[in-house]
């Protein structure tokens, strides 16, 4: 398919950062092997006795708690493999010979740029791609080539979303990383940008070398270690100096995280502006997701800042959000910001705005020393095309709160009614209404008996019979028997 020409019709565009689930349901036997359809690790193996009941059943328990550790890992429930694993009719394509047909068809039109290698999953996406790139009559630059397909946020017109992402070069700003070129047809969009060997704002946390798996790099840390107080300070007001600046303009963000912030020298320059108008969702879109008060995009900047601001203490990610009480930090100024965008209380109320988190003090005393005038002219029309896309964006993620929020509350009373104290109560209940039943019961067939006999002694005219007179036998009545 030629860079230029037209998705298929009818392609669905998935949202990658849907946390997918496993469940193992049964076992089964084949050629004297148990298996549940795994290609991974599996627990510990048994010589004899390895189709004992018992054995499958604690086998069986074994696997699901492993796939339970790999889908509530943030960074392995987003992996590729994971992924073709848990949902193959989905994730079967190969994402990677696709961008290099996509950087080929480019090439014959732009001879002047020669690929080097290919960057190997140092991403997180995996719709993205990454090569290592030269300039002909330059060899000794390199330049970082970045492809990527389209996301289920992309509501620009084709139009409009071709000029934008050509716009992308003309902006200028000490805190946002260049792009030197970028390109783009219908259905994805090529940016090249210089290489930096110091890599991003998350390597330097990490100690990782650039080039490397993003899993390699960042899933299992041999140290982990924060970063001086006066570096969080700079790099968090640079930070939010570009986050305001683009708020500013109307351009829409919602990509904040440690990966998407390179290091260049001592400051901080903000990378992969293209996403937003791809239609990509947030590297923590589903921490968003689940608060109904994060839901705009400067609020998913905001929180997505706090998650940054965490890992940039601590030297790891939170192991859950929201943050119930945060460990001591370099000082109360970082956990004030920190317990604003982490805490339950923030995530149940709302984020602060990022001119509040400028004002609060572990920001408000940073001087930025930096002549570079900002530039980034967008045409109006552009504009209202941006903010319309914008609006769009936070309908989804309301739309996907808010189903989120139902499920979250019919399995909180399906499991308070299938849980063992709820069923001793509907036990409790259920015999004593069936003892009121039949006390009921027993003074409905009293009362009928009781009218029956007085029915029967005076209904009916009898002679008038003198005190002295015999009485006569009485009227036989005959009772149903209870």
């Amino acid at each position: 398919m030629a860079f230029m020409e037209k998705p298929p019709a009818g392609k669905v565009l998935l949202d990658d950062t849907v946390p997918l689930t496993a469940a193992i349901e049964a076992s089964q036997s084949l050629q004297s092997h148990t298996i549940a359809g795994l290609s991974l690790p599996l627990p510990p193996k048994k010589l004899i006795g390895n189709m004992d009941r018992e054995f499958i059943a604690e086998r069986q328990k074994g696997l699901q708690n492993y796939l339970n550790v790999i889908t509530t890992n943030h960074i392995l429930s987003n992996c590729e493999l994971v992924k073709k694993f848990l949902d193959p009719n989905n994730y079967s394509a190969n994402y990677t010979e696709i961008a290099l047909q996509q950087v080929s068809m480019f090439f014959r039109s732009e001879p002047k740029w020669e690929v080097v290698e290919p960057l190997k999953d140092i991403g997180w996406r995996i719709r993205k791609k990454y090569f290592l790139m030269k300039i002909k009559n330059q060899p000794k630059e390199r330049l970082v080539l970045s492809w990527a397909d389209l996301g289920p946020d992309k509501y620009l017109s084709d139009k409009d979303f071709q000029c934008l992402i050509k716009l992308l070069p003309s902006c200028l700003h000490p805190y946002i990383y260049r792009v030197t070129f970028a390109t783009a047809n219908e259905s994805s969009a090529l940016l090249i940008r210089t290489f930096n060997e110091k890599g991003t704002l998350k390597d330097l946390i990490y100690k990782a070398k650039p080039k490397d798996p993003f899993l390699k790099k960042y899933c299992n840390p041999k140290k982990i270690q924060g970063l001086e107080l006066q570096q969080i300070k700079t790099y968090g007001r640079q930070i939010l100096e570009v986050l305001k600046f683009l708020h500013d303009k109307g351009f829409p963000y919602g990509h904040l995280h440690a990966s998407n912030v390179m290091l260049d020298g001592d400051t901080c320059r903000l990378l992969d502006l293209e996403n937003s108008l791809l239609g990509l969702p947030s590297f923590y879109r589903s921490y968003c997701s689940q608060f109904r008060k994060i839901n705009t995009l400067e609020s998913v900047d905001v929180h997505c800042f706090g998650h940054l601001l965490y890992e940039m203490t601590y030297g790891r990610p939170p192991d859950s959000v929201p943050v119930d009480s945060f460990p001591p930090a370099p000082s109360m100024a970082v956990v004030a910001v920190l317990e604003s965008t982490l805490s339950c209380e923030a995530c149940k109320n709302g984020m602060p705005t990022v001119s509040r988190l400028l004002q609060m003090p572990l920001f408000s005393d940073v001087l930025l020393t930096t002549s570079e005038k900002p530039q980034f002219k967008i045409p109006t029309k552009l504009k209202e095309a941006l903010r319309i896309a914008k609006e769009c964006i936070e309908k989804r993620l309301i739309e996907e709160q808010k189903q989120i929020h139902q499920h979250r509350r019919l399995t909180r009373a399906q499991s308070h009614h299938g849980s063992e104290e709820e069923r001793k109560k509907r036990k409790i209940l259920a015999r004593k209404k069936s003892k009121r039943s039949a006390i009921e019961n027993s003074e409905e067939h009293s009362a009928k008996y009781s009218n029956s006999n007085n029915s029967a002694g005076s209904g009916a005219s009898s002679p008038l019979t003198s005190p002295s007179s015999p009485t006569p036998p009485s009227t036989s009545v005959e009772h149903a028997p209870f």
